[in-house]
Formats: C-alpha cells, sequence, structure tokens
C-alpha cells in the first residue's frame, strides 16, 4: 500500500460527521485532518471529500468499516462500501476498507486518561479516531 512519498487520506465516516487524518508523505505517521459536518437527508459529501484529498496530495483512501461486535458486516457498512465505490470511480486512487470497531471507543478512553473532556469536541474525536484507523492500518504494511 505505500509506494514512496505518497499521503493517505483516512477516513472515519459517520451519520453526522466524517472525521478525517492524514498519513505524511512517507505514509508512516497519520495526523488529525478536520471533520467535514453532514447533513441530515443530504447526499454523501464525497465532492467534499475529494476536494479534501486533493488538496492534501492524497494518493488513496483508508476508510473505516464498520463492522457489529461480531465482526460482520451491516447495513451501515454496505453504505460505506457504496462511498468507498464512488471515490475509487471518481479518483482513480485505490480505496482500503479497515476494521474501525473500537476506534472512537479507545480515542475516549486516551483523552480521558489524559485528564481532558470531550465536551463540545466531537468533530475533533471523530478526527482522530480517522487518525487512528488510518494509523492501524499504515503500521499493519510495515
Amino acid at each position: 500500500m505505500r509506494p514512496s512519498l505518497a499521503r493517505y487520506l483516512g477516513v472515519d465516516y459517520g451519520e453526522k460527521r466524517i472525521g478525517l487524518a492524514l498519513s505524511d508523505p512517507l505514509g508512516m505517521i497519520a495526523t488529525p485532518a478536520g471533520v467535514i459536518a453532514r447533513r441530515a437527508g443530504k447526499r454523501a459529501p464525497i465532492a467534499e471529500i475529494i476536494r479534501r484529498a486533493e488538496s492534501a496530495a492524497a494518493r488513496g483512501f483508508v476508510i473505516g468499516l464498520p463492522l457489529d461486535g461480531n465482526g460482520e458486516e451491516t447495513a451501515w457498512t454496505s453504505e460505506i462500501r457504496r462511498v468507498g465505490a464512488e471515490l475509487e470511480k471518481r479518483t482513480g486512487l485505490p480505496v482500503r476498507f479497515a476494521d474501525e470497531r473500537y476506534t472512537t471507543a479507545a480515542v475516549l478512553r486516551a483523552v480521558r486518561e489524559m485528564g481532558g473532556s470531550t465536551r463540545g469536541r466531537k468533530g475533533d474525536v471523530d478526527s482522530m479516531a480517522a487518525a487512528l484507523l488510518l494509523q492501524h492500518a499504515l503500521n499493519v504494511d510495515d
């Protein structure tokens, strides 16, 4: 997955917000990269995800795949796969799916352990969750 000098955009695709993360050019370190707010009843903001990827010179996507507690696919999983297929179709860039189970819970736990608060910071949590799932995907490739 990691050709030299290739950034990846991590996507934690939620119903209300889409957390984003970006790898460094060597594809080794993931960093939170903001959030895209979703509006109820509106189409998926695929064009905005593509704009963010282009502005960051991303060369691929890692999208969190929401599986249930047993690792099985859910109804939301099929929506995420559809979004991934559309991103790949429109950009020609590779899309990889990564198990996102427990990423948000891990971020919330880490913030609490450091004595922080997540009140009013849901977007930050989503972006950090995207960074966690992207970092895991990058580590698996080592």
